[in-house]
């Protein structure tokens, strides 16, 4: 397999690996890069501290935005859900309700972002996360290497690798990493344990999930 990093679209990933492979061997081979790829991740948060540091930024800051872009939404989303449950002040920026342009309108020292920003890089997320930095926000940035366009700017970065054997890069790790994130963000949260006490009642007397 060519080197990750040559391959850029999901076009030339697609030539380059799927073509003329049958269904047994492009499974085998997708199913060993994910489980090589996950166990490098997960020794390596173990041992550079990087999750553990934007955990404490993360618990230390007053609000906290998450944003990302196309795919990078999905996991902006599932981390903002998963903080929200522990956390008072999280705010997904969807472009919708919370807009890019009203949360740079309003920056202070104590506000934090969260940008996940992976190759090929949205100009979007890019420029409203290197904006909020500039503010003088905090930015915590999730992405795939060092000469990223957020690792230049972010506070923290955390480096996640996202090669696999198929036409798309691999969400596998990103969200076993950002699941690490939010169990060590929500453990160390003063009032974490009240807020989520407090919404199983909720969710209790709303009726809202299936006994």
């Amino acid at each position: 397999m060519r080197d990750n990093r040559e391959l850029t679209s999901p076009q030339e990933r697609y030539d380059a690996r799927l073509q003329r492979r049958s269904s047994t061997l492009l499974q085998r081979r997708v199913v060993e890069q994910e489980r090589a790829s996950i166990d490098e991740a997960l020794d390596q948060i173990r041992t550079d501290g990087s999750i553990a540091q934007a955990a404490a930024r993360i618990v230390a800051a007053r609000r906290r935005f998450i944003i990302g872009s196309a795919k990078s939404f999905s996991y902006a989303s599932l981390l903002a859900f998963d903080l929200g449950a522990g956390l008072s002040q999280v705010t997904l920026v969807d472009g919708t309700v919370e807009r890019g342009v009203d949360v740079l309108a309003d920056v202070r020292s104590n506000d934090l972002m969260v940008a996940f920003s992976f190759r090929r890089y949205r100009r979007d997320t890019v420029e409203i996360a290197r904006r909020f930095a500039e503010a003088g926000g905090e930015l915590v940035a999730i992405t795939d290497f060092e000469d990223a366009p957020l690792a230049k700017v972010a506070d923290q970065s955390i480096y996640v690798a996202t090669g696999s054997a198929s036409y798309v890069d691999s969400p596998t790790v990103v969200a076993s990493v950002l699941h690490v994130l939010a169990t060590l963000t929500t453990a160390s949260a003063k009032g974490a344990r009240r807020r989520l006490v407090e919404r199983d009642r909720l969710n209790t007397e709303l009726g809202l999930y299936v006994n």
